[in-house]
């Protein structure tokens, strides 16, 4: 089976420029490629998995990778998805993100003997004159046609600014200037980023004559079309100081029946033939054997295989019994938030992050949603006594212990 085949199969491939040359040129290895990453954040998140497994993919197809950090775009920030303006950042954040990533991306990524290169974008953007780009890049752009993709139509009502609008000029150029200078031919990216993507391609054209290629991958979205990687806690990170091994294993573990046969192919790196085969026979017990591996070969991709098999463990005597575990992930309560060591039950939840509010904790409570030590917890206006640290259950799957200062 071809590398190209496979992304097929996994459901990977969305649009493409041109689909045989493509095809071609990645079942050769023939392909430097390059994917985006913004440095908005100091750690990568679940957003930007699929785009690191496609990577790591090709690569072991024999397809060179340049990792693009955006140094230079994340002054300005991608409108791409957005209904507002993204906080601006100063140089020193950008650069110390900038740093995180490389660390975390050198587990996906074979950076060895040129295998893979990092390359910062603000290497170039920082320092361009802006007349130049005026005569030079932006005398290659209609308004009148970048007015007519969505990045910017769905922010055209609630308004748009100058410094936004330039972001696909920008991207455009980074691909441009890849090209030019490593020899760079295709670029890969989210369904999001087509606009930006088929800019960089006609820049090439205009400017140069010659041909380059990009291709989009599907965005991971959950059945009901939300994008996944969120929790109440807010988004799933690879940096397990954010998100711990055991969490992010949970989250795997816990997503719906109809996403985790989608989530198998997409993400992880078990054979296309055997996820195929699990998909003719997945009903009860099956789905749960299917999450398990699912949230078991993440881990392992991100975190290692000994954190894998401690998360893994850390879930089954849980679910086995509902003990404690130094694994589960856990909130430290500060003595100023008890009263005779103890906390109401609502202000807890929210403490521990496992519910967005006040209203929201009550609605579970009362609903039979919690269980604390292993007891149904039902009055919202109860005190938990944390003298010991406690196990607090929420619906069938989630566990988490709180322990006061």
């Amino acid at each position: 089976m071809t590398i190209f085949e496979e992304l097929k199969r996994r459901g990977l491939l969305a649009q493409l420029t041109d689909e045989e040359e493509i095809k071609e040129l990645i079942n050769a290895g023939k392909a430097t490629f390059y994917i985006g990453f913004d440095p908005t954040a100091d750690s990568l998140h679940v957003g930007h998995f699929m785009a690191l497994c496609l990577m790591k993919r090709l690569q072991m197809a024999g397809n060179k990778p340049i990792v693009l950090i955006g140094g230079g775009t994340a002054m300005i920030g991608d409108p791409s998805g957005k209904t507002d303006m993204r906080k601006m950042m100063t140089k020193e954040t950008i650069n110390h993100n900038v740093e995180c990533f490389k660390k975390q991306m050198s587990h996906f990524i074979d950076f060895s003997d040129d295998k893979a290169i990092i390359v910062n974008n603000g290497d170039w953007l920082l320092d361009l004159n802006y007349v130049d780009v005026l005569r030079d890049v932006g005398a290659c752009f209609s308004v009148n046609k970048m007015l007519t993709f969505e990045c910017y139509k769905q922010r055209m009502e609630r308004g748009l600014t100058f410094l936004e609008f330039n972001y696909m000029i920008m991207q455009s150029y980074d691909f441009y200037r890849l090209f030019q200078d490593y020899g760079c031919n295709m670029q890969f990216g989210g369904d999001d980023q087509w606009a930006n993507m088929l800019g960089g391609t006609e820049l090439i054209r205009k400017k140069l004559g010659k041909d380059a290629y990009a291709m989009t991958i599907t965005l991971l979205l959950n059945s009901e079309g939300k994008k996944m990687g969120k929790t109440e806690k807010g988004a799933v990170w690879l940096d397990p100081e954010k998100t711990s091994p055991y969490e992010f294993y949970q989250y795997w573990r816990n997503v719906g029946d109809a996403d985790v046969i989608k989530c198998l192919k997409m993400l992880t790196f078990v054979p296309i033939e055997e996820i195929e085969e699990m998909e003719k026979h997945m009903e009860g017990a099956e789905y749960n054997k299917a999450k398990e591996l699912l949230a078991y070969e993440l881990t392992k991709l991100v975190h290692g295989k000994e954190e894998a098999d401690k998360a893994d463990a850390a879930a089954k005597a849980i679910f086995a019994g509902g003990g404690n575990s130094d694994d589960m992930p856990s909130t430290t309560i500060a003595a100023a938030d008890l009263t005779d060591g103890k906390i109401g039950i609502l202000t807890l939840l929210v403490k521990c992050g496992l519910c967005p509010s006040n209203g929201e904790a009550r609605r579970l409570v009362t609903q039979n949603g919690i269980a604390v030590n292993g007891e149904k917890f039902t009055d919202p206006k109860g005190l938990v006594d944390l003298s010991e640290p406690v196990v607090i259950k929420k619906g069938k799957k989630i566990f988490h212990k709180a322990i006061a200062e």
